[in-house]
Order: C-alpha cells, then structure tokens, then sequence
C-alpha cells in the first residue's frame, strides 16, 4: 500500500519571465496604467477630431459641388445659346484669353470616363451635380458626371488624354502623380451626335485627402509624444519604486545572519512611513536576538556547572560499567544543550558524519526504554547509516516517545521498530528503511499533510498532553533532511500510525 504523505527538502525555485514584469512590478503595471490611459485618450481625441473634419469636409464638399453645378449650368446654357459654327470659335477664344474656369471640348460622342472607387465622399459629389444639372437641363437630356483621376484622363473620343494639353490650359502641378487633383468631367449632349465636354478641379482640389486622417504625417507627432510620455513614464516609476526595491532588499536579508544597516528615508510619504517602520521593526528584532541569545548563554553556562559536578562524582563509582553509561549520558545531556545554544544562534551544531551502526544505536534505546517499563519490539538487522550520532538518537528517540505517549491502544500499550535495507534497483536503493509503528488512533486523512510542520499538533495530542508543543515530528524531519533523507507517514492498515525514515547508508 502505497503511503499517503511525504516530505522532502528540495527547495523550488520560481523565474519570472521578462513578459511578466509589466504585470507583476509596481514600475510596470503603473507604466502600462499611463500608455493605456494615453492611448486611450488619444484615441478618443483623433476621433472626435476626425468626426469634426469629416462633418466640414462634407459641408464644403456639398457647398463646392453646388458651386460647380452652378458655373456648369451657366456655360452649358451659353454655349447651346451659340449657333453650331460659331461655338469652337468661342471655345478657342476662351482657351486663349482665359475666360472660363473648366476646359471644354466639343465631341461626337461620349468619352469613356472611370471614377475614383471606393471614395463615398466623390459619390456624394457626383450626386450633387447630377441632381443641379438634370433638374435645370430639358428633360431627357443625356448627362454624365464623374469625379476622376487626371493620370489617363482622356478629353476626345480620339483618345487625347488631359496631360498632353498645353501648360496655359491646365495648372501641371494638378496633374503630378505624387499628388494628382480630382477633375470633375461633365458630359451633357446638346444635340444628337454632339457632345459637350466640361472639366475643371473643385474649388478645393485637394478636399478628399481631408479624410484621410490616420496617415504617417499626422500620426508621426502623437507616435513621437507617446515615445516621450514612455520614457518620462519609466523615468518616474523607476524613481518612485527605487525606495521599494531597497526595502525589498533589506527586508530579504531579515533572519539571513546579516545585520543590514538601516535603511535612507525617501520616496514620497507613504513610502518613506513604510521604510521608518521597518527601520523600528529591525532594531526591535535585533535588540530581541541579542536579549534571547544572552539568556540562553546564560542557561548554557548554568546547566554546565551541575553537568560538570555529575561528572566528578560519576568518578567515584566502582561499577565501570555504570560509569561508561553515566559518562554517555552526560556527554549527551552537554551535547544536547549546546545544541540548544546553536540553535538559539541560528547556527549548526557541528557535529562529524560518520558511519553509525543503527541497529546498536537502536538497542540501547530500546533496552533504555524496557527499563523504564515500555513495551517495544524490535526487529535488527546489522545495517550502517552515515550521519551524526547524536542527531539521529535524538530523531528515533523522539519518534519512539510519541509512538509511546500517543499511540496507546485498546489491549496493546506497544510500539514496533524495525529496519531493512532498500530494493536493489528501486528509488531506495542504497537507504536503511527505519518504520516506527504504534497501535493508536491514528492520524485522520486530511492531517497527514500536516505532520512534521512546526508547532503542528492534532486533537488527540492536544488532549493527552497540553503542554506540548508540536515541535517533535518537526525537529525529525529537520534532521532527516539534512541527512539528504525522507521521512513518510502512515496509517497502518492493521490500525495505529506508522513512520518510515530513508537514510543514506554511505556518504552522499
């Protein structure tokens, strides 16, 4: 059956990714507060700003194409008013002298004109001026308006094309394919197989380039302010955080046997009441470690004066035997407390790694125990564990009191210890299996996660002993885990709890 929990030493250690950090730094998330409420805001502006324009340039786009329609109506009446003959004279003088604003031709036919696509703006001008003229003109009048291109813009059914008239004729810069002018051509006939050709730029040639507002020219300024107002963003989050990073730092350092020096008041005013109360906090803690570090010292030297008195007297025994057992003791009792002073100064008690016959540690415990009246078998094989002596009596010893205090049973006050070698080929291979049961209540289901977390003590615990402390199982695991072993628990299937150690049986 497989066990239900186990504890381990490995330490996980977390990498945050660079992506993350404008998501999870102060400096990052208030950056990115300040681009989105900027883009945000520029985004509402240009498209307001767009809305207005837009809105002006369909009011003067209708004003011009009322305008046009107007001079159109006033040159088509004047020419139909001309007899036949006379009308290219006209034509050819005007050209000439510069008497009319369009350009006008005089066709057999209609000429094929292509308008701009996709522009709705030039469909509504076209519409304009198709509605002014149809409505002014005679009735079944053929009439065609376009909104075109100069580049291939043909005037005659020969196939002239606008860009080959005289300079005098038409403005050249209108024509320029870096940025060429709309005209507007009019086609109206007059007569059956006679056509008049009207074309001429808006009032405003350029008016459909209004609309197109999001172009580099326009969005280069913001792009550039945006740019601006992100490193401005960066400069202010990295100055209004560094105060943070150094607390961060110092507070980090807090319990790692450093004493970091206190930290510069700065920062605005939440920030610089945050690094005043860690100051306070850390001089309340080093003031605290001293005072406790002084007392223990002094309970240390205390304890060592009767230690010492035992030893002289264990001198006079006659028994060697009893004198061996008393001098193990009181090395014991003297290593234990120096224990508790190192511990106390947050530093290991040194202690050489040396191979330990674990089956001989184990039956003097378990002949210490039977003298004392305790019902405990043991199962010993000749087996090695590498470690500290000390360490590892005071781990099976603290596991076999709790199996004897705690795991009483109905009809059965026992403990059971036993110990074998790992599988060959298995993860355990090359450990000493150490198992500790008892024949008690057990541990409920949820609480095995628990067990072996300091100051962890369950109900039946609590009820049998009060002044505990729930510090056993953790001072076990501790030690253990620094054996680069592990330590499992159980509820037997048979009933009580059970512990199994894994213990290295060579240096690791």
């Amino acid at each position: 059956m497989p066990f239900e929990a186990a504890q381990g030493s490995a330490t996980k250690t977390w990498r945050r990714p660079s992506l993350a950090f404008w998501f999870d730094s102060l400096q990052g998330r208030f950056t990115l507060a300040m681009l989105g409420g900027l883009l945000v805001v520029q985004l509402l502006v240009n498209l307001l700003w767009y809305r207005q324009i837009e809105q002006r340039t369909r009011h003067q786009a209708e004003l011009a194409a009322h305008h046009v329609a107007t001079g159109v109506l006033g040159a088509l009446r004047a020419l139909r008013e001309l007899p036949v003959a006379y009308r290219p004279l006209v034509i050819e003088q005007l050209r000439t002298m510069g008497g009319t604003r369009f350009l006008v031709f005089l066709n057999n036919a209609q000429v094929p004109t292509q308008g701009l696509v996709g522009l709705p703006l030039a469909r509504s001008v076209e519409g304009i001026v198709q509605r002014e003229l149809s409505a002014q003109l005679a009735p079944g009048t053929k009439l065609s308006v376009n909104l075109a291109s100069p580049q291939g813009l043909k005037v005659g059914p020969s196939g002239a094309l606008l860009a080959e008239l005289p300079d005098s004729w038409v403005d050249p810069s209108l024509l320029s394919s870096e940025r060429p002018a709309p005209f507007l051509v009019v086609q109206a006939e007059t007569e059956p197989g006679q056509w008049i050709y009207l074309t001429s730029a808006m009032p405003d040639p350029y008016f459909l380039e209004q609309l197109e507002f999001f172009t580099w020219q326009r969005l280069a300024p913001q792009l550039m302010t945006l740019g601006l107002a992100l490193v401005l963003t960066v400069i202010a989050a990295r100055t209004l955080t560094r105060p943070l990073r150094g607390l961060s730092r110092a507070a980090a350092l807090v319990g790692r046997r450093t004493a970091p020096k206190p930290l510069l008041v700065s920062g605005t005013s939440e920030v610089r009441r945050a690094i005043q109360a860690f100051n306070e906090m850390q001089e309340r803690i080093r003031r605290y470690l001293s005072d406790r570090e002084r007392l223990f010292a002094s309970i240390s030297h205390d304890l060592r004066t009767p230690i010492t008195r035992l030893r002289l007297r264990s001198e006079l025994l006659d028994d060697t035997a009893v004198q061996d057992e008393f001098h193990e003791d009181l090395d014991e009792l003297d290593m234990m407390v120096k224990t508790a002073l190192q511990i106390v100064k947050d530093t290991d008690i040194h202690e050489n790694r040396v191979p330990v016959r674990i089956d001989l540690v184990l039956q003097k415990m378990v002949r210490d125990a039977r003298m004392a009246g305790q019902h405990i078998e043991l199962n010993d094989k000749p087996l090695t564990v590498f470690g500290k002596p000390l360490a590892l009596k005071r781990a099976l010893g603290n596991l076999l009191d709790n199996a004897m205090f705690y795991g009483n049973g109905v009809g059965q006050n026992k403990a059971e210890l036993s110990m074998c070698e790992g599988e060959p080929g298995s993860e355990e291979e090359g450990q000493v299996l150490l198992t500790v049961r008892d024949h008690g209540p057990g541990v409920p289901e949820s609480a095995l996660n628990q067990l072996g977390q300091p100051y962890t003590r369950l109900d039946h615990g609590t009820r049998l002993r009060k002044d505990g402390l729930g510090l056993g199982l953790s001072i076990v695991r501790d030690i253990v885990a620094d054996h680069q072993g592990s330590i499992r628990f159980r509820n037997h299937p048979l009933g009580g709890f059970e512990v199994r150690l894994a213990l290295p049986s060579r240096a690791v």
